[in-house]
């Protein structure tokens, strides 16, 4: 399904043919994110990011950067993770060498004009106002301040306001050329190609890239003893929460567990809390629970808006589903249930280039090493009732519990009570 090359330098090309597709995708992932940034620069890579967009030597201004793909009908963007940043771009098979040409360009050549980083500090500022304005967004980044406090892994990916406002364009460079050397660059490559045509294309263009020992991230030190709470206070229709423990890291063999158990609590319609907070007791319009593993930790959340004055009933409910879950194995059907629609939603995603582009490198870039979806299946159906209720029964202790919330509360005694399990 896929190949792996890595280059003298240490750059990595992975290439996932898929002759059925008529699209491709170009996914170039770099080994940094906010979980590299000390305090003083945080919301560096991201503003990076951003940057990248602004005009090179050969495109030398935003509309010319993005007309390039327009004209052919191509989708592009780029993100910034705390582990990893990435630049794509989707177009037809025909127009790789094109796609190739301009992710390349961006990535070598962007100019971080000084008339630019000026504009997108005021994009960004708007960009973190959105997130503040919004509960249902803002209530991610207290869960991860709550969960590891003045750490890079509890800082923002945004960064602080005062950071954007004094970032200098001396810094960016700096960090360029820190961290965007090739023994932390992937590039991945998925969709209807010739492997050998794309491997032909990466070494030409990507040849020129820097080899130097980049920034290492702060090791994340996580010390909880007892329930934690982190609560905002805002006048706000419903309250936002985020409930859920601590868990496991992407090299811990038990994070497969944790999927499926986040699943059966609340990852589908047909989930325990889905039922029980929408279905019965009408608290929540939407409610999920999702995991997070990451290579230095990882966490299982239930999120949810709820009414103000039924907020307590709503925790209350959570935490008996976790206590319920801890106690008393699963049945088969149940277990079933959550190991196909894992297996079925995965199939439905790797459809997708880039999504088959992600799934790889990701795997690559983080683990140094990939399963293919096959072998990733073949773990989930080995699972059995018992491993779920062993993995219920390590995370959901009090010394791992976590609350936070968004609302008109400013009594935390009310809620610290509410935190047993």
């Amino acid at each position: 399904m896929f190949k792996k090359v890595v280059f003298k330098n240490g750059l990595r090309l992975i290439t996932v043919p898929g002759k059925s597709a008529r699209s491709v995708t170009i996914l170039v992932l770099v080994k940094t994110g906010s979980k590299y940034e000390k305090k003083e620069i945080n919301g560096i890579s991201h503003f990076l990011e951003h940057l990248y967009f602004k005009g090179t030597k050969k495109r030398p201004s935003p509309i010319a950067v993005a007309e390039t793909l327009d004209r052919v009908g191509g989708i592009y963007n780029a993100f910034t993770g705390e582990d990893y940043t990435g630049y794509w771009v989707k177009v037809s098979s025909s127009n790789f060498d094109l796609a190739l040409d301009w992710v390349s360009d961006i990535f070598f050549n962007s100019l971080l004009p000084k008339e630019e980083i000026e504009k997108e500090r005021g994009v960004i500022l708007e960009e973190i106002n959105t997130y503040l304005d919004i509960p249902s967004l803002h209530i991610h980044d207290l869960w991860t301040e709550l969960l590891y406090g003045d750490q890079p892994a509890g800082r923002p990916i945004t960064g602080r306001r005062e950071n954007i406002l004094k970032m200098s364009r001396q810094e960016l460079i700096g960090y360029r050329e820190n961290q965007y050397v090739a023994q932390n660059t992937l590039v991945s490559v998925a969709g209807n190609i010739n492997p050998v045509k794309v491997l032909k294309g990466v070494k030409k263009y990507f040849q020129k890239i820097k080899t130097k020992t980049s920034l290492k991230k702060e090791v994340v030190t996580e010390n909880q003893t007892k329930p934690q709470l982190l609560l905002k206070f805002k006048e706000t229709d419903q309250t936002h929460l985020s409930l859920g423990v601590r868990g496991y890291n992407t090299f811990n063999p038990k994070k497969y567990t944790q999927e499926l158990l986040a699943s059966i609590l609340g990852g589908m319609m047909s989930s325990r809390l889905f039922i029980e907070i929408r279905g019965k007791l009408g608290l929540a319009y939407s409610i999920n629970t999702s995991t997070e593993d990451n290579p230095d930790a990882g966490y299982l959340v239930t999120g949810a808006g709820v009414d103000n004055k039924r907020i307590d009933v709503a925790i209350s409910a959570i935490l008996k589903e976790y206590k319920k879950i801890s106690q008393k194995k699963v049945s088969k059907e149940e277990l079933r249930k959550a190991k196909d629609h894992y297996k079925g939603t995965s199939v439905l995603y790797l459809e997708q280039s880039e999504a088959k582009a992600s799934f790889f490198a990701r795997q690559e870039l983080l683990e140094n090493k990939i399963l293919t979806p096959e072998e990733v299946f073949d773990k989930i159906d080995k699972i059995t009732s018992e491993d779920i209720l062993l993995t219920a029964r390590d995370i959901f202790k009090p010394e791992k519990l976590n609350l936070a919330l968004i609302g008109p509360f400013k009594d935390k005694n009310k809620f610290q009570k509410l935190l047993k399990i």
